[in-house]
């Protein structure tokens, strides 16, 4: 398997690491939207939001939080954007569960998503789908 973060994992790429421990790494984006967009990762390859298991998850949130509040103080920023992206359409390019911390300053640029509008009932024909999804599905998440 050819996945650049697993190798800047395995120290075989270089990258600018900020943060190191045994199940973690985070370092500079090389194609950054602010200086300073950092991105976290597992040591372990998996491939995106809904394969990476639940403890590492949480233990990999708790991480990114923190290094969100230090690249904020440092950078004196005035907020920052978590963002994962999973799967081609949402904008994933390298496929390795990661977040982006994004450093966000007062009027440095625009990264708001266009919105449509649900017509008539077409809101409440989401809900249900996504209502019955959950009913069929919620053995996992209780399983």
């Amino acid at each position: 398997m050819d996945c650049i973060f697993c190798e800047i994992a395995e120290k075989s790429s270089e990258a600018e690491i900020v943060f190191e421990n045994d199940k973690f790494v985070a370092f500079l984006d090389i194609n950054p939207v602010n200086y300073g967009h950092t991105l976290v990762i597992p040591k372990t390859h998996y491939d995106n939001f809904l394969t990476i298991p639940a403890e590492d998850l949480v233990a990999m949130t708790k991480l990114t939080q923190y290094l969100a509040g230090v690249v904020k103080r440092a950078l004196k920023a005035d907020g920052f954007n978590i963002i994962s992206n999973n799967g081609n359409s949402a904008g994933q390019s390298v496929f390795h569960f990661h977040y982006h911390i994004i450093p966000r300053y007062e009027n440095d640029f625009h990264m708001r998503p266009r919105t449509i509008e649900y017509k008539n009932t077409e809101i409440e024909i989401y809900r249900e789908k996504i209502k019955e999804a959950v009913t069929k599905y919620e053995g996992i998440l209780n399983g």
